[in-house]
């Protein structure tokens, strides 16, 4: 049976990830490794300065091989490969299904996305699940035959190595959800505001708050397909290069060389190329 490793941000009691493993105890042997508490918007942080606790857990059923980790999402991911599962590679890891949304530039933030990518890192297929849904109370299972469709496809199909899937379910009712489009990251942001505040002991704070800004008005984008009922899957992975300045920078590599550079070999940069650039 293929193994799948199942983590998230929100904390091994979310309910998230309690459907999660419901629907992949379908296709597989699951092993849980997720936080002890929330640990949402930790991006790819992990624990250097401490130690990190592990125990077994029984918060998602005693039938479930599942441990709670003191450190960050991508930590639970580290400390099941090289750990708790003693070798063994994970077929697929799925992480969250995270309350909220990672659609956009949320997927730098995201503690959901950031577990995800680091499985993506060790060469294990894996997947990025959130629901646009705040509520403790949210009801999940209008994710499931989507989570259960992709995973089954990924299973059968395996994934290009290095990437992984970000995929965000709107929050609507299952009959009112269009469907799946494959889609790329909208260039969006947030544009911060804090608070200011003061504690009881006359102490200053700032709590971050503010909106988020979508400027990209073009349809081939995750927020466009959220936007308009249907769920966005978005192929990503860990390069961060930027490849359109990196040929332009290319073309005038020997203008950016100081006088004192051992390599002299490269051709002079001419008047035109810096033009072009």
């Amino acid at each position: 049976m293929p193994l799948i490793l199942i983590t998230n941000d929100d904390g091994i009691t979310a309910g998230g990830i309690r459907e999660l493993v419901s629907i992949a105890r379908q296709y597989g042997e699951v092993i849980v490794v997720a936080p002890d508490g929330p640990q949402s918007a930790q991006g790819h942080a992990i624990t250097i300065e401490q130690p990190i606790f592990v125990r077994k857990s029984t918060a998602l059923g005693e039938d479930i091989e599942a441990y709670e980790c003191s450190g960050t999402p991508v930590d639970c991911v580290k400390i099941a490969k090289s750990v708790l599962l003693k070798g063994r590679v994970p077929d697929l890891c799925l992480s969250g299904i995270n309350h909220g949304s990672n659609a956009a530039i949320n997927i730098i933030y995201s503690g959901t996305m950031s577990a995800a990518m680091e499985a993506s890192l060790e060469g294990i297929p894996s997947i990025g699940f959130s629901f646009l849904n705040y509520r403790a109370e949210a009801d999940f299972s209008v994710c499931r035959p989507y989570v259960e469709k992709l995973t089954q496809f990924v299973l059968d199909n395996g994934m290009e190595e290095g990437s992984l899937f970000n995929v965000n379910i709107p929050d609507l009712p299952a009959n009112q959800i269009q469907g799946i489009r494959i889609c790329r990251q909208a260039e969006a942001r947030w544009v911060e505001e804090y608070q200011a505040g003061e504690d009881p002991r006359g102490r200053p704070y700032y709590w971050l708050t503010g909106k988020f800004v979508n400027e990209d008005e073009r349809e081939d984008t995750d927020a466009n397909a959220l936007q308009n009922g249907y769920v966005s899957l978005v192929p990503s992975h860990h390069d961060l290069t930027n490849h359109s300045a990196l040929k332009k920078l290319q073309l005038i590599e020997s203008f950016l060389q100081p006088e004192t550079a051992g390599d002299s070999s490269a051709p002079p940069t001419s008047g035109q190329q810096l033009e072009q650039f």
